[in-house]
C-alpha cells in the first residue's frame, strides 16, 4: 500500500521547498515531494504528491493540511489514488487498444425486445419531463440523438 498524499488546490506559486518547510514547521516528515507541473510551461497544475514514510505520518499530513486555508482557498489533502488506466496488470496477450471498437454496443440479436402495453410505443406514459403529455408523433425540437435513443429503447 502506498503512503502517498495528494495535496490539491494549491496556488501556482507553491514549490516543493514551500511544502517541505510547512511540513518541517509542523514536525511532519516526507520522503519526497513532487509538485506537478505543465511539461510545456513548467507552471504548477495546482497539486502535489507527498510520499510519507508510513501510514501514521501520511494520516498526520492529511489531518494537518486537509481544508487548511491558504490565501483565498482551502487546501485538499487525501490519500493519493493510482493513476487511471494503471490500476491493474495488463491482460496477457492483449495488444494495446485491442478489443471492441469505441462505441460498439450490443449486437442486434442481443437487444432487449421492445416494450409493449402501457409503457410501449404509442401508449400513454403519462407526463414526460417538463410536464408535457406523451404524443404519438415526434416532439418538436427533438435532437437526432434523442430520436436514436428512443429507437434503441
Amino acid at each position: 500500500m502506498s503512503n502517498t498524499v495528494f495535496l490539491g488546490n494549491l496556488p501556482a506559486w507553491v514549490t516543493a521547498d514551500d511544502i517541505k518547510s510547512w511540513l518541517t514547521a509542523e514536525n511532519l516528515v516526507a520522503d519526497s515531494i513532487k509538485v506537478i507541473r505543465n511539461p510545456e510551461t513548467q507552471e504548477s497544475k495546482g497539486f502535489a504528491f507527498i510520499d510519507a514514510p508510513n501510514v501514521e505520518e501520511m494520516n498526520s499530513i492529511i489531518r494537518r493540511f486537509d481544508r487548511a486555508p491558504l490565501e483565498d482557498r482551502l487546501l485538499r489533502a487525501n490519500p493519493a489514488q493510482p493513476p487511471k488506466g494503471k490500476a491493474g496488470p495488463p491482460v496477457k496477450g492483449a495488444a494495446p487498444g485491442a478489443g471492441a471498437p469505441m462505441g460498439a454496443g450490443p449486437r442486434t440479436g442481443d437487444r432487449r425486445p421492445p416494450r409493449t402495453g402501457a409503457g410501449g410505443p404509442g401508449g400513454d406514459r403519462g407526463p414526460r419531463r417538463g410536464g408535457k403529455p406523451a404524443s404519438g408523433g415526434k416532439a418538436q425540437g427533438t435532437s437526432a440523438f434523442a430520436e436514436e435513443l428512443a429507437k434503441a429503447l
